[in-house]
This record gives structure tokens, sequence and C-alpha cells, in this order.
């Protein structure tokens, strides 16, 4: 067994990767390799993954889900229910890998390929694999062989398969929503199973264009106040860095909505729009189902006409303060 292997990625790049474990007999042989997510922050980095080959006599590549990889269970994703939750990039690297050692040896293209992910299980908690139908470990994904840190791309791509599993399951009622607090109020007041959640977070944008092509019946966005006034004002992207609430705007729809003056200029000032939402509270102006129909409009023009899209406010400690519907 040799100390390191150079692979060629589906762009052409040859990396070198140390193995940091391996086994061999007469009969099969098994490589482990550490993952390296670089400044990525991914759960996985760090993670031992082995691969054991061992021949068949199938003249044929069979891959196996071993300790620590899922099995997909859900219609949607790009591999079969029941298929090991190893994506059609890596199955096309590995089977054509071993296809060019067979070759080079005169030996019959037949082999099992078992992958498996050292505390797979464990880590598989912290991702999004168990709302995908994946269970009992990590999917093995890639398209390109290279990660990218901190990947927006990534996520977004997750919210896309999201729906496409929604899709394929005949949903008929989904939610996205901007965080867990939020995300537990409208699971819990709509009854939702847990695959039926979307892990949208600041993503409105991605997630709604993507039902314009692909739409459901039924989507219900949920978020916090603040959040959802990005929305409320157009913006798509409701991360702090790329959009602001604008207090000034906010300002213009409490008074709109009776606020007295002194209201009116507090909101102006105000440093967070948890601040406004107290105070309009307190003198007894809904506020939040203003936001919310507002949000709703917004959210509604990007999705599919189609799909009935509905918008929910919820408080920091869980209440659900508005929902506005078609």
């Amino acid at each position: 067994m040799p100390r390191t292997v150079r692979i060629t990625l589906p762009r052409g790049e040859q990396p070198e990767f140390a193995i940091v474990d391996s086994a061999i007999d007469a009969y099969s042989a098994t490589a482990t390799v550490e993952k390296d997510a670089g400044d990525d922050p991914d759960v996985t980095h760090g993670a031992w993954i082995s691969v054991k080959v061992e021949r068949n006599r199938l003249n044929c590549v069979r891959f196996f889900a071993g300790s620590g990889v899922g099995t997909v269970t859900l219609p949607g994703l790009p591999i079969a229910v029941g298929e090991p939750a190893i994506n059609p990039v890596p199955r096309d690297m590995m089977a054509t890998t071993l296809a060019g050692i067979a070759a080079e040896h005169g030996e019959v293209d037949g082999w099992d390929v078992t992958v498996s992910v050292r505390d797979g299980e464990r880590i598989a908690r912290e991702t999004w694999n168990g709302r995908l139908g994946i269970v009992g470990g990590l999917s093995i994904l890639g398209t390109t062989g290279i990660v990218r840190p901190y990947s927006c791309a990534a996520w977004i791509h997750s919210i896309h398969r999201g729906i496409d599993v929604a899709r394929a399951r005949g949903r008929e009622h989904v939610a996205a929503c901007t965080g867990a607090t939020s995300e537990r109020t409208v699971r819990e007041h709509y009854a939702l199973d847990e695959t039926d959640m979307l892990d949208m977070g600041d993503f409105a944008g991605p997630l709604l264009k993507y039902l314009r092509s692909n739409p459901l019946p039924r989507l219900t966005l949920g978020g916090g106040f603040a959040k959802l006034c990005k929305l409320a004002q157009g913006e798509t992207d409701l991360h702090s860095k790329r959009s602001q609430v604008d207090f000034g705007w906010l300002a213009a729809r409490v008074q709109a909505l009776g606020g007295n003056a002194e209201l009116v200029d507090a909101t102006k000032s105000a440093n967070t729009a948890l601040d406004v939402l107290v105070r309009c509270q307190a003198a007894e102006l809904n506020i939040a189902i203003d936001i919310a129909e507002r949000a709703r409009t917004t959210a509604q023009a990007l999705a599919d006409p189609s799909t009935s899209v509905e918008v929910a406010v919820c408080a920091r400690d869980g209440e659900l303060l508005a929902i506005s519907t078609r």
C-alpha cells in the first residue's frame, strides 16, 4: 500500500492525499484518507473516509454504504431510493479509476466498493441529511472535488434539493424559515413533518426563484420580525451584511397604521427592529401583520403563481405574532 495517492478530479486537477490507514488481504484492500475542508466551516473537516474494494463476479462496479455512510430513503435526489448516499460524480470517479487499473493489469472490471466514514452517523446529526431522507450517516457529495470556503452556493444547492425531494414525495405543504426558533414555531403550528422543513436561512430569493420553475402547492415562510421587515421592503438576501432594515420605511408603515408622531419619530431613530416591535405592541399597533402581508407580497411575486405563499412572523421566544395568507 503506498503512503500517498494522487487523485484526478473532474476538472483535471491532481491533488495528492496521504493514506492515514490501510488494510490488505487476498480478497480486498482498504485505504483511508483524512478530509481537509481547508477554511470551510464544515462539520466533516478531519473525518476519516475509507474505501474498501473487493472483487465481484458480475463484471460491474457496485457501491455499498459502510459504517457512517447514509442510505437514501426518499425520492427526489440524484440517487435512487435504497442506494447508498454516494453521489454520481464520486461514483464516476471511483468507477473510472477502477476501470483504468483493471485494464492496466488485464483484470476483469468487476468490483464491490464500500465507503465508510469514521463516526459518520454522529457527524450526520449536524447536517441536513435527515430532512433529505438520508439515514444512517453522511452522504458522499462532490461535483468538482474542491471545497469553496463557506459556500453560499452549497447552502442554496441544499435548499433546491429539499424542494426536489418535497416535489418527488408529492408534499402539499412545506415551510422555510430563517432560523431555529421560527422553524420550531411554524412546524408545531402546522404539525409539519421534519422533512417538510426547508433550511432557508437568509436565502429567501434563491428559494422563491427555484419555486418559480419547480412549484409546490403551499409554502409557509417563517422568520423573526427584523428579517421579515427586510423581505417586506423587497430584499431577498436577508443576511445582515447584505441588507438592512430601513427605519425610515418602517416609520412610514407605523404612520400609515395610525401611529402617533412620537412613535413615528422613535421608529426613525430606533436601533433595532425589535425596539420598534415592542413600542408598537405597547401602543396596540399591529405592525407584525402589516409586515407579514407585505413580506408575503414580495415572496408571492417571486414564486410561481400556483404556489400559495404565506408568511408567519415569530417572536424571539417562539410566540406566533402574525400570519398572512393569500
